[in-house]
């Protein structure tokens, strides 16, 4: 694992946070003096936004400097900013293959990556608040604002990153009069994309890692999860290495045999890869919604099956994590709150997720399939007879997972049955209280009366122009009470019958 990939070197002075800042301020006001001149003024609004709030962390942090030989440069903040990118291209791919407006999307998406970051960090630092505390001359502890900014060697939530940006987007597409749901639709491919790219940096960083593997557990799994332990003075403030190498040391107490081992290893002990497994997550559900869109029904089952698919995966996964940085409320006995989240996210697929299944017995299958989980999970969990129960500490994330797959379950159940109803309202960029069933099942008849209307003027009009330059029409038009060809011209006398001899 390599938390630094390399590293600048700097001159031989120190260098204020604050020139940073300012260089930020002032392409941001450039950025909204171009927005002025294009009429854009939600573009005006957010690039102000962005240089007042550099322009406040400039000043509070205007005594706050580096000065070192060299700039590292860590693995995570590379992977960050490259899903960033990735996340830009795949997000206005598929906005403008939807017939959105590009310029505003763009827009959007830079607005939805400023609020996921700043989420992603505010829930970080409220479940850590301690790691942000330093010791000040008088004994006391104070809080250290410049190191809420230090975002390359990790410290982001993901769960708040897909909080902040459900919110910045709301606030931005709301001045645009444009649905959130199909944003949120081409969107969330860039969230599973990213998920697999940042988890990758995670993984050279060596944050998030996972609990100890068992003895029999795959050669290739135990090297993969085996974090080596890194040189004193590698990163600043980390003197011991690697967390998870780190956490063992502790765990085991300085001056034991365990300790002892670990100092001659030189590495963790072998625990759970659980930033590849999400990584893996992350792929798995970019494909499925690459997938789904070629048989999307509403706007909004994209992002709906993202929210729910990666709750129920995290909540699982954060079982297998024991990094000390996630945040923990409530206890339970294991044995008894996982078979019941399970159970209650089992039913939210049933009675929702699961009707996009188009085929009858396929969905029979996939949700009879849906109560294997919490049933293995009871059994694998369950104490020994006469044993000791064993404690979870319930996580954030797996709180916001269980509530977040509740939650988009029960929409998309609503959304469905919106679009069996009316396919062209579940389908509209439009609001949807601009659309009702009843208006959209009536649109295409009024659009023939319409068409019909219009034909009838444009004859009209021939006629009187030209009685002759109009051919005769047959038949009679539906809802009229016009006669046939044969009265238009006046009623002809009947053709006598044949006699009888």
């Amino acid at each position: 694992m390599h938390p630094i990939l390399f590293r600048i070197p700097l001159p031989k002075m120190p260098l204020k946070l604050w020139w940073a800042l300012a260089a930020v301020a002032a392409i941001a006001l450039i950025y909204a003096a171009l927005g002025q001149r294009r009429k854009e003024r939600a573009t005006v609004l957010t690039a102000l936004a962005v240089a007042v709030g550099a322009g406040i962390a400039g000043y509070v942090m205007r005594e706050t400097k580096y000065e070192a030989p060299n700039l590292p440069i860590y693995s995570y903040g590379v992977m960050l900013g490259l899903s960033l990118v990735v996340g830009w291209y795949v997000t206005l791919m598929l906005s403008d293959r939807e017939g959105m407006p590009k310029e505003t999307m763009a827009n959007c998406y830079v607005v939805t990556a400023i609020a996921a970051i700043i989420g992603s960090r505010v829930l970080y630092v409220i479940t850590n608040l301690d790691e942000f505390r330093v010791n000040t001359h008088d004994g006391s502890s104070a809080m250290d604002f410049a190191s809420f900014f230090a975002l390359r060697r990790g410290g982001l939530v993901a769960y708040g990153g897909f909080l902040g940006g459900y919110v910045g987007s709301w606030l931005y597409l709301q001045k645009h009069r444009i649905r959130l749901m199909p944003w949120g639709d081409v969107a969330v491919p860039s969230l599973a994309a990213g998920l697999a790219i940042t988890r990758i940096g995670c993984y050279l960083f060596g944050c998030d890692f996972g609990k100890r593997l068992q003895p029999t557990a795959p050669a290739f799994l135990t090297k993969l999860g085996t974090f080596p332990h890194w040189p004193t003075g590698t990163l600043d403030g980390n003197g011991d290495g690697a967390p998870a190498w780190s956490k063992h040391l502790d765990a085991a107490g300085h001056g034991t045999p365990a300790a002892a081992e670990l100092m001659k290893m030189n590495h963790s002990w072998p625990v759970h890869p659980t930033q590849l497994y999400e990584s893996i997550v992350g792929l798995t559900l970019l494909a499925l919604l690459l997938w789904q869109r070629k048989h999307q029904k509403f706007r909004g089952q994209i992002f709906f099956l993202f929210a729910f698919s990666y709750g129920y995966l995290r909540f699982l996964i954060e079982m297998l994590r024991d990094d000390s940085e996630r945040g923990e409320f409530g206890t339970f006995a294991v044995h008894h709150f996982v078979p019941a989240a399970l159970t209650i996210m089992g039913l939210a697929f049933v009675f929702g997720i699961s009707l996009g299944i188009t085929n009858l017995k396929t969905r029979t299958i996939a949700r009879v399939l849906a109560f294997v989980p919490p049933v293995v999970a009871y059994i694998a969990l369950a104490p020994a007879k006469f044993g000791a129960t064993e404690p979870m500490h319930v996580s954030t994330s797996q709180w916001i997972g269980l509530l977040s797959a509740v939650t988009v379950a029960y929409f998309y159940a609503q959304f469905w049955e919106i679009a069996r109803k009316s396919p062209k309202a579940a389908m509209s960029l439009e609001s949807l209280g601009d659309i009702t069933p009843t208006e959209d099942a009536e649109r295409p008849r009024a659009r023939a009366d319409e068409e019909d209307d219009d034909a009838d003027a444009a004859d009209d009009d021939v006629v009187a122009a030209d009685p002759v330059a109009l051919p005769k029409k047959k038949g009679k038009k539906k809802g009229s009470s016009a006669k046939p060809e044969s009265d238009a011209a006046g009623e002809q006398e009947p053709e006598p019958e044949p006699q009888s001899s």
